[in-house]
């Protein structure tokens, strides 16, 4: 082969790699609550609610924020509570952790219970977390809500997970 053409051929690989999405790229699609997401209905909605989402929030005492998950009959629907593995996260009490509420469409109430400290290591983000609660059951048709809520002064980012299948999803306003 000759050299340009090598050249050309091995470029052309390179392209060809750098357009493959990976596992790793893909993986819990962020999503970030603001101050303007204080209920489910003022947050997005995860069309898909099977699709892995990573979803940030940031509460202290007396702050909410939300958002929606769709999912159809029969579905699995798996939500966690997540934090950074780092203080002032890691030293509050469980008293003291943002508490993660769900509305299922039928308007039942299930909330998180935080049973935990597991340490997991997210390399894509090179971050250290620990799960603090995990959550999976048969879905009913049609618009779940999630309310995260600050339960003390010092401000927390939390992390909630939703879904499993690490494909690309869409989020809505």
């Amino acid at each position: 082969m000759r050299p340009l053409t090598a050249l050309a051929a091995s470029t052309a690989l390179a392209v060809a790699l750098i357009g493959i999405p990976t596992g790793a790229a893909q993986a819990h699609q962020p999503v970030r609550l603001t101050s303007a997401d204080r209920t489910p209905a003022q947050g997005p909605l995860l069309v898909d609610g099977t699709i892995s989402f990573a979803v940030y929030a940031t509460v202290r005492e007396g702050n909410t924020r939300g958002f929606r998950v769709g999912m159809k009959a029969g579905q699995r629907l798996d939500i966690q509570l997540l934090i950074n593995d780092r203080p002032p996260a890691n030293r509050l009490s469980n008293a003291q952790l943002p508490t993660v509420t769900i509305i299922d469409p039928a308007g039942r109430r299930s909330s998180l219970v935080i049973d935990e400290r597991t340490p997991f290591y997210e390399p894509y983000s090179q971050t250290a977390y620990l799960y603090l609660a995990r959550w999976s059951t048969p879905a009913s048709s049609g618009t779940y809500q999630v309310i995260v809520t600050g339960r003390d002064n010092t401000k927390v980012p939390v992390v909630v997970g939703v879904g499993y299948r690490e494909v690309p999803g869409e989020v809505r306003d």
